[in-house]
């Protein structure tokens, strides 16, 4: 059959590609793409081999372990006794349950609801292979191409959990042991590692799996052993002088052994059990301490196994079902200074469109020039952006140096958002090809000059900044703070754009002056419905519990943890202005700084006049009542869900906080309590596999003393 061109030549670039991306993440450890961006250049090989068999060839890496490393790299190569292969890569339900069928039509079996398996996460570290004779650790390897390793035992054995010698307490050791696991940092770890190394002037590092591999391919094992590296074993393929029947079994040896193990690993019997399983760990993602980025199942019949045997470059009776990808990389398109509410001038990241954990990005904050400066990041380059759980992306560092010239059209390709009026980029705009981020020295919305405040930079200019005035709306209307959740930010801006709003206070007089019913239903998208809808919210906000009122105040330094502290010290508005620095000071949880900002900011005219023009608009902050100590909620954490029917959710979030309690949004092993209303949702079920204590919500209230 004659190969078609277009597929041939696709083919070719492909295999030249992860060619390349193999030397850079095996041999020098500078991965430019993420993993999910090599999966799908994998994936992409492979179907289209699988569509046009002709264009196989012998040296695609669909048709072997890996690419061979170079020598001359300081270590010296040690061959495999048992290659390490890969494991196939699944990414939907759909790709498991075909995984499933190919194994039971070799197998010959019917169905796979009695077939047990053995799961456990998969870290995203650096694999390694230790070898034991008469239970004395004798060698490690890097798994390098999976065929031929890189001898790193000097580095290894300075991990502090792998153990020399193999413990004989529990049972007798094997004449000869290979297991194979994750090296690994842990996230709060590796954290404190970077602080020490910005403490002494190293650079930080970006990411702990990168710190990994960077590590045990250090010369000195001296400098290995202060990283907080471990080791966990996920695999034995190699045992002599003890058998067993079952993965779950060997799992049981090699710990009574001494060899340690991330402890999440479990046998589940038929696939639905694998998927669950998948599923509960990706929720647990980010309050797991590790990276990781999928799941690994197992056949946990090691007989089984054996008459499944492997392919090329996998075995047949193991799979990864990988999670949504939570670091991707795309290129930085502008670096703009935003400013904040509280005149914050903060460089911002404008990013390609990029698909990160199941979203799509486009801008994130780069936090401060110091911060700029560290990552080394220039206009052009190739960006790691990260997302853990629910956090905000980051940039987490510089996959690929913009070099040259700028490519043809790149001015034209600058976010529309940050063009003024006459189609240039607007001021405080870093978007030229290499460009790097410099500290303001105006601000870019009002020309105020900046002044600089620590680390970073800020334009003083409080009460007529623009984007200042939008954000301390939006603060006061928050969810923090008054919850006018009829309101957002778009609709903010278009409403102080229409001569509507001023300052924050005159939020609550737009119901209280006709002529302003009258301007907002000229506007766009607002109608009777919205209207009315808008003003009875505002009027069921204006009595606000006394801590969120003083968080919608941003006065700097007060979040919901020092405005409760206030709230529950100084019982109204009047104590609370008359009091002074050194009484502030008095109060455990705040120091000079914050006291001296708080007086400062009542201090201010304008901000009297802020709290006047509220009062004036009907705002009455409640008092709180005293903390109980003996309050069932006091010092818990209560999850609600369903629908309330006795109270609303923020009266009901503000019960529990009154009781001494906090409120979360989602279940986890740190869950005291779910408060369970009308149609509940998964909550409900997570909260019963935990063992948290439910409540309804007649048991909620009669807890309260409602």
């Amino acid at each position: 059959m004659t190969p078609d061109p277009s597929a041939a030549e696709r083919a070719a670039a492909l295999r030249d590609e992860i060619a390349r991306h193999d030397r850079l993440y095996y041999v020098r450890s500078e991965p430019e793409i993420s993993d999910a961006e090599y999966d799908a250049l994998f994936r992409e090989l492979r179907d289209l081999e699988a569509a046009h068999p002709e264009l196989v060839t012998p040296d695609s890496p669909t048709q072997r372990v890996g690419a061979p490393l170079p020598e001359g790299q300081g270590f010296a190569k040690v061959a495999h006794e048992v290659p390490m292969l890969s494991i196939d890569s699944l990414f939907e339900d759909e790709e498991v349950r075909e995984f499933e069928d190919r194994i039971l039509r070799f197998l010959g079996l019917e169905s796979g609801d009695e077939l047990a398996w053995s799961v456990e996460p998969k870290f995203d570290g650096v694999s390694a292979s230790l070898l034991y004779e008469g239970g004395v650790l004798v060698r490690g390897l890097t798994r390098g191409d999976g065929v031929q390793g890189e001898d790193v035992t000097a580095n290894l054995r300075t991990v502090r959990n792998i153990p020399l010698a193999l413990s004989d307490g529990l049972r007798p050791v094997p004449a000869r042991l290979e297991v194979r696991g994750e090296v690994l940092i842990e996230r709060g770890a590796f954290d404190e590692f970077n602080a020490r190394r910005a403490e002494e002037g190293q650079p930080v590092l970006a990411n702990p799996r990168n710190a990994t591999s960077g590590a045990i391919r250090r010369n000195a094992p001296a400098e290995v052993a202060r990283y907080p590296l471990e080791f966990h074993t996920w695999a034995a393929p190699q045992l002599v002088g003890a058998s067993f029947d079952t993965q779950t079994e060997l799992n049981a040896a090699l710990r009574d052994w001494g060899l340690p193990d991330s402890g999440y690993a479990e046998r589940v019997v038929g696939l639905d059990a694998c998927i669950a399983y998948h599923d509960r760990m990706e929720e647990r993602r980010a309050e797991i301490p590790f990276d990781l980025d999928g799941v690994v199942a197992k056949l946990d019949d090691l007989a089984l196994r054996e008459r499944l045997g492997r392919t090329a470059r996998a075995m047949r009776w193991q799979y990864a079902h990988k999670f949504q990808a939570l670091e991707a990389t795309t290129t930085l398109r502008a670096i703009e200074t935003s400013v904040g509410v509280n005149g914050r001038l903060t460089p911002r990241a404008h990013l390609e469109p990029v698909h990160v954990g199941g979203v799509t990005v486009t801008h994130t904050t780069l936090h401060n020039a110091d911060n700029v400066a560290a990552l080394g990041v220039h206009v052009g380059d190739r960006v790691f952006v990260h997302r853990a759980g629910d956090v905000i992306p980051q940039v987490s560092g510089v996959a690929k140096a913009a070099t040259g010239r700028a490519p043809a059209g790149w001015k034209a390709g600058v976010p529309a958002e940050l063009l003024g009026d006459d189609g240039e980029p607007r001021d405080g705009v870093a978007w030229k090809w290499r460009a790097a981020f410099e500290p303001p020295a105006r601000c870019p919305a009002c020309g105020t000059e900046a002044v600089q405040d620590g680390k970073y930079w800020r334009c003083p200019n409080t009460h007529a900044c623009p984007p200042q005035v939008a954000g301390r709306i939006a603060a006061l209307a928050g969810r923090k703070a008054f919850e006018i959740d009829r309101l957002g930010e778009k609709q903010i801006v278009q409403l102080i754009d229409a001569g509507l709003l001023e300052t924050p206070g005159d939020l609550f007089h737009l119901d209280r002056e006709p002529e302003k019913r009258a301007a907002l239903l000229a506007l766009e998208r607002w109608g009777e419905k919205s209207v009315d809808n808008l003003f009875a919210q505002l009027e069921d906000r204006r009595r606000v519990p006394f801590d969120r009122f003083l968080v919608g105040l941003s006065i700097p330094e007060v979040g919901p943890a020092t405005a409760r502290l206030l709230a529950l010290n100084h019982l109204d508005l009047d104590g609370l202005r008359a009091t002074s620095e050194e009484d502030l000071q008095h109060l455990d949880g705040i120091g000079p700084e914050v006291a001296r900002a708080i007086t400062e900011w009542f201090a201010d005219e304008r901000n009297q006049a802020l709290l006047d023009r509220l009062v004036d608009g009907g705002v009455r902050p409640q008092p709180l009542a005293a903390v109980s100590g003996d309050s069932p909620f006091s010092g818990k954490t209560v999850v609600f869900t369903g629908t309330l029917e006795g109270m609303t959710r923020a009266e009901a979030k503000h019960s529990v906080e009154s009781a001494g309690g906090k409120v979360a949004s989602s279940v986890s092993g740190r869950t005291d309590f779910l408060v369970v209303g009308g149609k509940p949702g998964s909550k409900a079920k997570k909260a019963e596999e935990l063992g948290v204590t439910v409540l309804l919500e007649a048991e909620f209230l009669d807890s309260l003393g409602k």
